[in-house]
C-alpha cells in the first residue's frame, strides 16, 4: 500500500541536452561554453578549441570506461561532452557483434542487430543520467545531421532534418533526451518579382547561429522546460532560460 507520506515533489535537475545540425554550425563551441567540460571525442573535431578531453575513443568500452571514470573518481567537472554521437554509432555496432559473435550489424537478418544494439545504447544512456544524478553533471551529446523521409498517415510525405543515426537509435536518444536542438543558420526567406507575373522565393542567411528548441515540419526539436522556439547558438542563452536548481539547506 501506498503511504500518503512517500509522495514529494520534483525539483530541477540538470539537464540532459542532445544538439545536432551540419558540420561547422559551432556544436562542438556550444559544448565547450558549457560550464566546466570534459569532452569525450569519438571524432577528430576539436579542431583548435582547448578544452579538457579524454583520448581519442576508438571503441565502445573506450568511451564507457571514460563514462564510469567519471562517475567513480573525484574530479571538479561540471559538463560531460560526447563529439560525437553518431561517430559512436559504429563502436556500439561492433560492441554489439562481439556480443553476438557476428562479423557484421546486419548479419542477424531482419533488423535484429539493430534491436539488440539497443542493450549498448541503453548502457551507455544509463551511465550518462547516472553521471547528471550522481554527480550533478550537465549531460551535452552532439550529433550531425541528416535528412529522412516522413511517411505521415495523414499528410504526403516530406523531407525533415534528424539525427545521423539508425532510425531505432534514434529515437532512443531523442526520447532520452530532455532537450533536443536542432542547430542551423537563421535564415529568412523573401519573394521576388520576376518576368511574366512569375514569382520566386530566395533565402537569405543572416549569420546568425540558432538552435531551434520545438519542433516543426522542417526538423526535429523538443524541450521540457518551456523554452521558446528558437535561441542564440550560445551555451549562456540556454542557461539563463533553465530552471534555477534548489540548492539543499
Amino acid at each position: 500500500m501506498i503511504d500518503l507520506k512517500s509522495i514529494s515533489k520534483n525539483s530541477p535537475k540538470k539537464p540532459r541536452i542532445v544538439i545536432y545540425g551540419p558540420s561547422g554550425i559551432g556544436k562542438t563551441t556550444f559544448g565547450a561554453s558549457a560550464p566546466n567540460p570534459i569532452f569525450i571525442i569519438t571524432e577528430d573535431g576539436l579542431g583548435d578549441i582547448e578544452v579538457p578531453h579524454f583520448p581519442l575513443a576508438k571503441s565502445y568500452d573506450d568511451v564507457m570506461d571514460a563514462l564510469e571514470s567519471l562517475l567513480k573518481d573525484d574530479h571538479d567537472f561540471n559538463t560531460v561532452v560526447l563529439d560525437s554521437i553518431d561517430w559512436c554509432e559504429p563502436l556500439v555496432w561492433e560492441k554489439t557483434c562481439g556480443r553476438l559473435h557476428v562479423s557484421s550489424i546486419e548479419e542477424p537478418g531482419y533488423g535484429r542487430g539493430y534491436v539488440e544494439a539497443s542493450k549498448e545504447w541503453a548502457d551507455l544512456l544509463n551511465i550518462m543520467t547516472r553521471l547528471r544524478d550522481e554527480k550533478n553533471m550537465v549531460v551535452i551529446m552532439i550529433a550531425h545531421g541528416a535528412v529522412v523521409k516522413i511517411e505521415d498517415p495523414i499528410h504526403p510525405a516530406y523531407d525533415q532534418n534528424g539525427l545521423k543515426l539508425h532510425k531505432r537509435a534514434a529515437a532512443k536518444v531523442e526520447e532520452y533526451a530532455d532537450i533536443l536542438g536542432f542547430c542551423a543558420l537563421k535564415t529568412l526567406v523573401t519573394t521576388e518579382k520576376e518576368s511574366f507575373n512569375q514569382t520566386r522565393n530566395r533565402a537569405i542567411d543572416t549569420g546568425e547561429r540558432v538552435m531551434y528548441l520545438t519542433p516543426s515540419a522542417g526538423f526535429k526539436a523538443k524541450n521540457r522546460y518551456r523554452l521558446p522556439p528558437s535561441i542564440p547558438l550560445d551555451y549562456s542563452e540556454l542557461e539563463r532560460l533553465l530552471p534555477v536548481e534548489k540548492k539543499e539547506e
